[in-house]
């Protein structure tokens, strides 16, 4: 392991993880309609259909819903193949459908479709808050796999705080998903489910990882870990040359 990634973990590599994960989410708007498409198709379509009795090919507003959304994941992984880009969130969009439709054929409820995201979303929340109580934070350990040395962010207390913060700023928005979405299931209300699946998705994640990016910016509180003696000292002596600040 190199020098360069044996140095402490400081505010500067957490601020820019954050960053770059914010990047990520703003840069795929694509992946955000990709991501909803399906959500609307069966939404939209098992309402209509439910409503006017629709029947097409003898399947039923909650199969044909499910069948339209399928197809439309299917068409956008299509395009995104012929363009040659990445389908991630394509893949991401079909995995969900498939699980949606189990729950909602299994049980014959069309509300069920979304019991899977309540589900993921609980334990998701379970498990962040785990990682914080235990002083092991979901943030922590993403900051170790980018510097690569996971551990070694825990020798400065500074920044198992941060990342402890960092790290509830993730729980707020499946706790916010759960408390919304579960009494909308439980009450059978397709409709808002679907609105509030695609408006809870990924405009509530990127205003999580924007929370995250001020928290950083209006803090500034140095994170370099406290030592005494000379290595303290030429730490401090060699720190100009290692991380120059920028001018005013």
């Amino acid at each position: 392991m190199t020098d360069q990634r044996q140095a402490e973990v400081s505010e500067h590599t957490v601020e820019e993880v954050v960053r770059g994960q914010l990047a990520k989410a703003l840069g795929g708007k694509r992946g955000m309609v990709e991501a909803a498409v399906p959500t609307v198709f069966f939404t939209c379509t098992y309402l209509i259909g439910n409503h006017y009795g629709w029947q097409v090919a003898g399947l039923d507003p909650l199969r044909l819903g499910l069948a339209l959304g399928g197809a439309a994941a299917v068409v956008l992984a299509v395009v995104r193949l012929v363009q040659r880009s990445s389908v991630q969130y394509v893949v991401n969009s079909l995995f969900g459908i498939a699980i949606a439709a189990f729950f909602a054929l299994r049980s014959g409820q069309a509300e069920d479709a979304f019991l899977p995201g309540i589900i993921y979303n609980s334990v998701y929340a379970l498990v962040l808050t785990l990682s914080i109580l235990v002083r092991w934070p979901a943030m922590g350990l993403l900051i170790g796999a980018v510097t690569g040395d996971p551990t070694g962010w825990r020798d400065n207390p500074a920044v198992v705080r941060l990342s402890s913060r960092l790290t509830w700023l993730l729980v707020l928005p499946c706790v916010v998903r759960v408390a919304v979405q579960y009494p909308l299931w439980a009450a059978g209300m397709v409709g808002w489910l679907g609105v509030s699946k695609i408006l809870m998705g990924w405009p509530v994640q990127v205003a999580a990882l924007a929370a995250m990016v001020w928290l950083l910016a209006v803090g500034r509180t140095p994170l370099a870990a406290t030592a005494t003696g000379p290595d303290a000292e030429a730490a401090e002596a060699a720190e100009p040359t290692a991380r120059p600040r920028p001018q005013e």
